[in-house]
């Protein structure tokens, strides 16, 4: 019973660290947080960009971290481009504007 008990156990905390840890790997990146991507886009959709003004506004009104954070997730994108990476008139916006800050 003892060893049933310590592989059970064993098993839940492997499937419990498992998915934290992939959570953390792969999980939602800045730039997929509709909360902050709404400004730079003119539509619910978030298909349409702002126009170059107010992407630097947008860019600007953001704090510090939210930029390192949205810059390292256009550089993971790119990284990786695929058909499925939905960010690169974004990604590019923040690669010309991401320094003016």
């Amino acid at each position: 019973m003892n060893i049933k008990m310590i592989c059970i156990g064993a098993m839940t905390l492997s499937m419990v660290a498992g998915s934290a840890l992939a959570a953390g790997e792969t999980g939602t990146s800045a730039i997929d947080n509709p909360e902050k991507m709404k400004p730079f886009y003119t539509d619910s959709s978030m298909k349409t960009m702002v126009g170059e003004d107010d992407f630097v506004k947008a860019w600007k009104a953001l704090t510090p971290d939210d930029q390192t954070a949205m810059i390292k997730a256009c550089e993971d994108e790119a990284k990786n481009a695929n058909a499925a990476n939905g960010h690169p008139e974004f990604c590019s916006n923040v690669k010309t504007h991401g320094g003016s800050k």
